[in-house]
């Protein structure tokens, strides 16, 4: 073992964890991405592409996609999370629940009339687009932090 120790150390192989550089950059000041948040909200919309038994009669990915480009980037263009999801919908005037491929986007913003609009702006959007009844919001108070 001793050869062992000294042959790495003659050729410089040597494992060591990685140091962060002392200037790392940080998103203090960024008012996008505060330090600590006040006022933010926890947004989750859930839209139904189509059926789980047979995604080929829903929304395709690419549709989906451009639907996320078009009318949802640029309201919240700061960052945003999509889930596929599987979810369960009882349309009204139906006895049995449909089984939906889903996505579920998830947005954290500051708490303003002008979000909400813009929430209320892309759960219109999609209805329109899609002749959906409806797009399920959640909102929650949220403490974020960067």
């Amino acid at each position: 073992m001793p050869v062992l120790a000294a042959a790495l150390s003659v050729c410089g192989c040597r494992s060591a964890a990685p140091t962060r550089p002392a200037t790392a950059p940080t998103l203090q000041g960024d008012a996008a991405h505060p330090a600590q948040a006040h006022g933010w909200v926890d947004t989750r919309l859930y839209f139904g592409l189509g059926p789980a038994d047979h995604p080929e009669q829903g929304i395709s990915e690419s549709k989906w996609r451009d639907f996320l480009d078009r009318e949802v980037t640029p309201r919240f263009p700061d960052g945003l999370s999509v889930l596929d999801v599987y979810g369960q919908w009882l349309s009204k005037g139906q006895s049995v629940p449909e089984r939906l491929h889903s996505k579920l986007l998830i947005i954290y913003h500051p708490d303003s009339a002008e979000n909400r609009d813009r929430i209320d702006a892309i759960r219109a959007a999609w209805k329109k687009m899609t002749g959906d009844q409806s797009v399920l919001r959640v909102s929650e108070p949220a403490d974020v932090s960067f």
